[in-house]
């Protein structure tokens, strides 16, 4: 199995939406609501994805300025294929489309605490959420 990595390489909804179902994210997203997913892919500037063949095996995406703040939003990587380093692979390729001083921020799964610490992220208590349904 060789897998390839592509920079913003274009990714249909519905690759998406399997990735999303095959890695668990799809219990965190919107996975019924297709025209959200293709807003999300559509308006992230930075995806790095990781293919079998003409399969999405893998997705970093993120919306950043590349100089100060990229925010992961999504890191996903098919059951099928974790633990064999997809998703270090990908995240550092999205490091190397970043200027030298920008951090890279993400929100955790519950289950990926100990994952991200393991590879050298810090934890920071100070993130704050505003529910759309929620008003000022």
């Amino acid at each position: 199995m060789q897998i390839e990595y592509k920079i913003n390489e274009p990714i249909d909804v519905q690759s998406f939406y399997d990735l999303l179902i095959n890695s668990t994210l799809g219990e965190r997203r919107p996975i019924n609501d297709l025209a959200c997913l293709q807003g999300m892919l559509s308006n992230s500037n930075l995806i790095v994805s990781a293919w079998d063949a003409e399969k999405l095996v893998g997705l970093a995406r993120s919306i950043t300025d590349f100089h100060y703040a990229c925010y992961l939003s999504d890191l996903a990587v098919d059951q099928a294929y974790q633990h064999q380093g997809i998703g270090k692979q990908l995240q550092n390729l999205t490091q190397a489309q970043l200027n030298h001083r920008c951090k890279l921020i993400l929100i955790s799964a519950p289950a990926a605490n100990e994952y991200y610490e393991k590879i050298g992220f810090t934890h920071n208590p100070r993130c704050w959420v505003l529910e759309r349904t929620t008003t000022l």
